[in-house]
């Protein structure tokens, strides 16, 4: 069928006028063009984000005569005449108001909602300058976040009003448990933070992929060099034969199998088989189904149901081609233990695709430089990507040069590498700088998901409550491909036990191939999906034994010196502290709850609570991460870490880390973050591995150059340290010494003193029994949940979180807060509303994350149990926050309704069913 084509610049051009920021601007473009775009690339203010081009989340929001619009939406020709602002109109004398509250509170995380955020919250502030936090919500409704939980967001807005006092530097060597503001807050609330479609570079090409419309079905080409010479600008088209080098990467070098161009047949849909490059106004038009394939669709496996024989004895020896891998912890004698035990529960939890969706689609440009492959994009792992695209383009590494731009939102997904192979190709082929810029459906047909999870266990307990056995199997569907599918399989049987006691344990964790989505890491690598079926059985298990259920937890609990399923001896546990935390307002919740249910049949009110605890770091693996400081003439310290950070903090907690090591305050470092040609491999953003393990050599590396310096000046290791410019005061018992940095020789890099350091966790393999040091250093956490359920309507309404979470030491207090709120965030969208259907919830009107009006209130309790082997005794943060918030909805659920949710999200109707089986005994 024809269809008319919209307007583009080629179309039709004329002039609008219209005022920006306060500046009468000219634009010859056609009068269709999305006003975002005209700001982005016709008068270069990226500060306004591109998300989805469809309204849905908001990035892209500014004031249009003081009214907020999505930029996205508005034709340019209803700008003229009239009067734009975006958020580089905010901080004309200096950052604003808002922009210092939202600093101030820690608002910012990733950064790319955050003009958006800005600009309508600025829209209600000309118009109620204090503003309560219902007001702020209902103003910020338009506006998604996936990073922050909304809480501190809507801090900032009701504070922005206040005069803040002046905060001042923490004095040497006290950075540490000081709410440092983030050190790269002010480009993200200001716009000028860079992010992976923020570039063009001049003479560039675009890029547009032709991916697979089927899940599983071999192709051919037909004449590509003729269907090529008869498109006008269109330069090149490229294929699986044009990859010069091993067109397979992955995670694990075993388990590489992912091409970056896929040769027949493609095995999901959305895989990439041909790249077409040429002048952007040609290229962003061309209709990619005009390329000569012909598909023949095949059958397609999509599940693990479908991909198991169910007549084999031993299901994990059946699966054939299909079969991946698998992990597995065993422990003393479960059946036996199961067996005599004095109370049995037994259950089964099902979880399906979970869509990352950060607000940033995937973007990137690339160029030559010499003959250096350069490629700038959002990513998680610029050594990762550095290395698998040396291999895919057939370069030596040091041809490849990966620089991260800022990222916005991650989770795990932009571990794998999706653009920067195909960026490369064609700068590779033709010469020529590169831009690739994903749509919104684009990025969530093709890049990884958290896996879909079938998962059965029994647990047993003896007479007094406590646990004696778990037996736990684990299905989960990895996709057509490897990806993060072997760490998810080995992880789960190691957590699977959650951060309890279980003297006779079984764990089995698979991971099997179909032809749905690649399933990759997503903040927990499936222990969030053990924890929720784990938790679950805990609640059932305390009420079969009698008790109460935070107080069958703390029976249960690791203490120092307990030896985990793995044979692994732990100290520093801080399990038993958070149970503590909670114990409060637990029985003050519980009577509340009480009181309230005993007067209202429709609408009930439940309790639940959930536990976790999680391994810091790669399982098993080596887990290095190098990191580089030194002293500039000047005075500046300059610390070279290549952990990015993707919102999480890394670049301030990872600074404040490696001041109190060398003594000298956070005010006198300067970053260079990630960049491959500039900075040592700091290894993944993933696993909550930063701040314990970049962390770790950030402080070894800050203690080195501070020894070296105070060897030199000649003075005692209890000297202090201060700075008056390029002049490096020493004080020893009294005695100053006095270096003056300029006139001292500096290495080849230009450093006066200088050193490099690199930390790997001390672990160990597992036997094939799952025996041995998986990691060296765990975190723990325990949230509750009051919520509401309508047994009328099956809805859920959450009224408040409580989570304690034991950190070892508290690095930054203001981003750990941060942290929790997120991970409870992400944890509420998995437990009731996010579900990712191929094909259909492909955009985020369909596939809805939470709002700012799903996320209530949080109380974070900080908990500090220094871990011996940790810097300063931290523990990571990141995926632990996430992994109990499921469960404890789950188990309030129960508590108000006695339904048991066996399939997630707890959608309404899932909801209902629970609660009528409930009722009706089944």
């Amino acid at each position: 069928m024809n269809v008319a084509k919209p307007f583009t610049q080629r179309d039709v051009s004329m002039e609008t006028s219209f005022r920006v920021n306060g500046r009468v601007m000219s634009v010859q473009a056609a009068p269709t063009k999305r006003l975002s775009a005209v700001l982005r690339d016709d008068l270069g203010l990226t500060g306004t984000k591109v998300g989805c081009d469809a309204g849905d989340c908001g990035a892209c929001t500014v004031l249009l005569d003081g009214e907020q619009v999505c930029a996205c939406l508005l034709p340019l020709r209803q700008a003229e005449g009239r009067e734009v602002i975006t958020v580089e109109g905010l901080d004309k004398d200096g950052l604003s108001a808002l922009q210092q509250a939202f600093l101030r509170h820690g608002a910012a995380q990733c950064g790319i909602c955050t003009p958006g955020m800005l600009m309508a919250a600025s829209a209600l502030l000309a118009h109620v300058p204090r503003p309560n936090p219902e007001q702020a919500e209902a103003a910020l409704g338009g506006v998604l976040c996936r990073c922050t939980g909304y809480r501190k967001i809507l801090d900032a807005v009701c504070d922005a009003w206040r005069q803040p006092d002046a905060q001042g530097d923490s004095p040497a060597g006290a950075a540490i448990g000081e709410a440092v503001l983030r050190l790269d807050g002010p480009p993200k609330v200001s716009g000028r933070d860079r992010f992976g479609a923020d570039r063009w570079p001049e003479n560039a090409l675009a890029v547009r992929v032709l991916r697979s419309p089927h899940h599983h079905a071999g192709f051919r080409f037909g004449d590509l060099k003729g269907w090529l010479a008869a498109q006008p600008g269109v330069e090149v088209v490229l294929t699986a034969e044009d990859i010069p080098g091993r067109n397979a990467f992955g995670v694990i070098p075993p388990f590489a199998d992912q091409p970056a161009l896929a040769p027949s047949p493609a095995r999901f849909r959305g895989e990439a088989v041909a790249l077409v490059a040429g002048d952007p106004a040609v290229v962003e038009d061309l209709d990619l189904d005009s390329i000569p394939i012909t598909w023949e669709p095949l059958v397609a496996v999509l599940t693990t149901a479908e991909a198991i024989d169910p007549e084999a004895p031993q299901l994990h020896e059946a699966r054939s081609g299909n079969l991946l891998t698998a992990g597995l912890v065993e422990c003393g004698d479960p059946e036996a233990a199961l067996a005599n035990s004095q109370h049995r529960v037994e259950g089964l939890i099902e979880t399906g695709y979970v869509e990352h969706a950060y607000i940033e689609p995937e973007a990137g440009i690339s160029w030559l430089d010499g003959d250096i492959l350069v490629i700038e994009a959002c990513t998680q792992a610029p050594g990762m990507d550095r290395s698998d695209t040396a291999i895919l383009l057939g370069l030596p590494e040091e041809r490849v040069r990966i620089v991260p731009t800022a990222t916005g939102g991650g989770f795990g997904s932009k571990l794998d590498i999706s653009l920067q192979p195909l960026l490369g190709l064609v700068t590779l082929k033709t010469g020529r700088p590169a831009r690739l810029v994903y749509s919104r459906r684009e990025s969530m047909m093709s890049t990884t998901k958290r896996h879909p999870a079938s998962l059965r266990a029994s647990l047993g307990a003896d007479d007094q409550g406590r646990v004696t056995a778990l037996h736990l199997e684990g299905d989960f569907n990895t996709g057509a491909y490897a990806s993060w599918g072997p760490t998810v399989a080995n992880r789960v049987p190691v957590h699977a036990s959650g951060p309890y006691r279980t003297p006779h344990y079984h764990a089995i964790g698979r991971a099997i191939h179909s032809n749905g989505p690649i399933s990759g890491a997503f903040r927990g690598f499936g222990v969030p999906q053990a924890a929720i079926l784990q938790e679950t059985l805990y609640d059932e298990m305390a009420e079969r034994c009698g008790l109460d259920r935070l107080e069958f937890r703390r029976l249960n609990a690791f203490r120092d010196g307990d030896v985990t399923a793995t044979g692994q001896r732990i100290e520093g546990v801080g399990i038993l502290e958070c149970l503590d935390a909670l114990r409060l307002p637990w029985s003050k919740a519980l009577a509340v709850a009480a009181a309230r249910n005993a007067s209202d049949d429709l609408v009930k009110r439940g309790v639940g609570i959930a536990s976790c605890w999680y391994g810091c770091g790669n399982t098993s693996l080596s887990n290095p991460s190098t990191m580089k400081v030194g002293i500039a003439p000047d005075g500046a310290v300059v610390l070279h870490q290549g952990a990015v950070d993707i919102g999480q903090g890394s670049n301030t907690v990872i600074a404040q880390i490696c001041a109190d090591a060398l003594g000298l305050p956070i005010s006198s470092f300067r970053l260079l973050s990630g960049d491959t040609a500039i900075t040592p491999d700091a290894g993944k953003t993933s696993a909550s591995r930063q701040t314990y393990v970049s962390g770790k050599a950030a402080q070894l590396a800050g203690a080195t150059l501070r020894a070296a310096i105070l060897r030199h000046a000649n003075v005692s290791q209890s000297a202090c340290l201060s700075q008056d410019g390029n002049t490096l005061l020493l004080v020893d018992d009294g005695a100053e010494r006095r270096l003056d940095l300029s006139s001292l020789p500096r290495d080849r890099d230009g450093y006066v003193f200088a050193a490099v350091e690199t930390y790997d966790p001390p672990t160990t393999t597992l036997d094939e029994k799952g025996q041995g040091t998986p990691y060296a250093v765990y975190g723990y956490g325990a949230q509750m949940v009051e919520l509401d359920v309508d047994c009328r309507l099956g809805t859920v309404h959450l009224v408040r979180f409580t989570a304690a979470h034991d950190l070892g030491r508290v690095i930054n207090p203001l981003l750990a807060e941060g942290q929790i709120e997120g991970g409870i965030a992400q944890g509420i969208g998995l437990a009731l509303m996010e579900e990712y259907l191929p094909g259909r919830t492909e955009n985020l009107h369909d596939y809805l994350i939470p709002s700012i009006g799903d996320v209530p209130e949080i109380r974070s309790i900080l908990i500090e149990k220094p871990d011996p082997e940790g810097p300063f005794g931290a523990k990571g943060l990141g995926e632990h926050a996430l992994i109990p918030t499921a469960p404890a909805i789950l188990n309030a659920i129960r508590h108000a309704t006695g339904a048991k949710i066996a399939k997630l999200p707890a959608l309404p109707h899932r909801v209902l069913e629970a609660i009528e089986a409930a009722g009706s005994g089944q």
